[in-house]
């Protein structure tokens, strides 16, 4: 099968599609035939090697982190899955992978995918997978937003963005979204109730909020002063900075900046297919490349600007 991998730390054009065998499930795993696969930041970091502690120094490391595809086989003791069956899912993001889900096959433990939502394709699918769990759990799970509360999603027009300002809508938050002013039409249809325009809004000039979503992890010190009181504040942006600015704030007890690494398996999954049900939550992609152009969707996501997100058909 066909394979994206890293064979050394760097740019995008240390990526190649390799030719591999094709993996089998064992005990308790699924083996899917993956459609599509998205451009994450954590593709990118484990990449340019800024997660060595995990993804270490042997080569090659599988690319991709999520998937949306067919069930092709499962191992002993898997239930509730046949071959056949359309999923989505990813893989451990902590954990090393010689192919990943930047592959045309992927082997993976059953409690990582759930059934694709109906009623959309699998490269919209992809495209849900990381940016509309990271945004559920930020919103559910780590400030628990409740209906009537001031939302600022900040890096609105992203991937986690867009989902972001989705789903607070359908909690019942007042959202406003900071982007490029060219998304505000979208970023209005998704949801916001009003969208500022990042180039020309300092954080001086807004709020108060009772939560923030943060997805670009700067100056998170300077946003975080516009929390209400009994507001909370949660980033998905993360760098070296940004976990100095996280460790520091944490002296401000409830009003201190969260953070949390996405690792959905199925409930959540579950959960997030049914917001696609019910019209809560849609994909938004920016574009799509075929498996050959991987490096060339990893350098749009490095130049930013994106609406949405970068997707890879793994299968034309």
């Amino acid at each position: 099968m066909r394979a994206v991998q890293v064979m050394s730390y760097g740019a995008a054009d240390v990526l190649r599609i390799n030719e591999v065998a094709r993996p089998a499930p064992g005990a308790g795993e699924v083996l899917i035939s993956v459609e599509a696969s998205s451009v994450n930041g954590h593709d990118v970091i484990v990449r340019a090697g800024g997660l060595k502690m995990i993804s270490g120094r042997r080569f090659p490391i599988g690319a991709g982190l999520d998937f949306a595809g067919v069930v092709a086989a499962t191992g002993a003791d898997v239930e509730g899955y046949r071959a056949g069956d359309r999923v989505w899912g990813m893989v451990h993001p902590r954990q090393r992978h010689i192919t990943a889900g930047a592959a045309e096959y992927v082997v993976v433990p059953a409690d990582r995918i759930a059934p694709a939502p109906e009623g959309i394709s699998p490269v919209e699918a992809a495209s849900l997978v990381v940016a509309g769990s990271t945004a559920l759990i930020a919103l559910r799970d780590s400030v628990r937003l409740t209906s009537g509360e001031r939302v600022l999603v900040r890096g609105a027009a992203g991937g986690v963005g867009t989902a972001a300002v989705q789903l607070a809508h359908a909690m019942g938050g007042r959202v406003t979204a900071l982007a490029r002013d060219r998304h505000a039409r979208l970023l209005g249809d998704l949801g916001a109730d009003e969208v500022l325009d990042y180039g020309s809004t300092t954080s001086e000039r807004i709020g108060p909020f009772d939560v923030i979503v943060d997805t670009v992890g700067s100056e998170l010190n300077c946003y975080r002063s516009r929390l209400a009181k009994g507001g909370r504040m949660v980033t998905v942006g993360l760098s070296g900075s940004a976990l100095a600015a996280i460790a520091a704030s944490s002296v401000y007890g409830a009003r201190r900046i969260r953070t949390f690494s996405a690792n959905p398996e199925t409930a959540v999954l579950r959960d997030m297919a049914g917001h696609v049900a019910s019209g809560a939550l849609r994909p938004v992609v920016d574009s799509v490349y075929p498996l050959a152009e991987i490096a060339a969707a990893h350098q749009a996501f490095e130049r930013g600007g994106v609406l949405g997100k970068h997707v890879v058909a793994v299968t034309a």
